[in-house]
């Protein structure tokens, strides 16, 4: 749908006679990633990540022990306390993929509160920058959507300069 819209756009211009405009595109998460606080949020959420993740690789640790146990006990143990000890193997099996389906939740949310306020303060200085430059249209370079552009209308190096100046 963006390609469509980012489509429609250019051919208006050039029906129109904005044949003259200039056209530029951002890279805006490499942007932020190339900014000091951007690189800063990332290596705080790093941190809160590798914490998380230690905690559930030992809990995933201790359910598979489980899990052998269980297993190498099998055949001592009657039926009813087999039945038993599984049931509590499953348990602790759907309780771990809940806890890691929050953490990924919790991590998302966190990113979330540290890139909104870069993303922001970035679109002010983007269209700082393509004022500067004289740029009528700033596309953001994401995924597929500039499938074509001269290395000349990446604005992304100059965005981040400019971001770093204004701190």
């Amino acid at each position: 749908m963006k390609q469509l819209f980012t489509v429609a756009i250019l051919s208006l211009m050039a029906t129109v006679g904005f044949a003259e405009s200039k056209v530029g595109y951002v890279d805006v998460q490499a942007a932020i990633q190339k900014t000091a606080v951007g690189k800063k949020a990332k290596e705080n959420l790093d941190t809160e990540y590798n914490k998380r993740k230690k905690e559930l690789d030992k809990r995933k640790a201790d359910i598979e022990k489980m899990g052998q146990d269980l297993e190498k006990k099998k055949a001592v143990l009657s039926e009813e306390v087999l039945n038993k000890k599984q049931m509590e193997l499953q348990e602790e099996m759907m309780k771990f993929q809940k806890t890691v389906g929050e953490n990924q939740l919790e991590i998302q949310k966190k990113e979330k509160e540290l890139v909104e306020p870069i993303l922001q303060k970035m679109k002010g200085t983007i269209e700082k920058v393509a004022v500067a430059k004289g740029y009528s249209i700033v596309l953001e370079k994401q995924g597929q959507n500039v499938l074509f552009a001269q290395k000349e209308a990446d604005l992304t190096d100059s965005v981040v300069e400019a971001f770093e100046k204004e701190k």
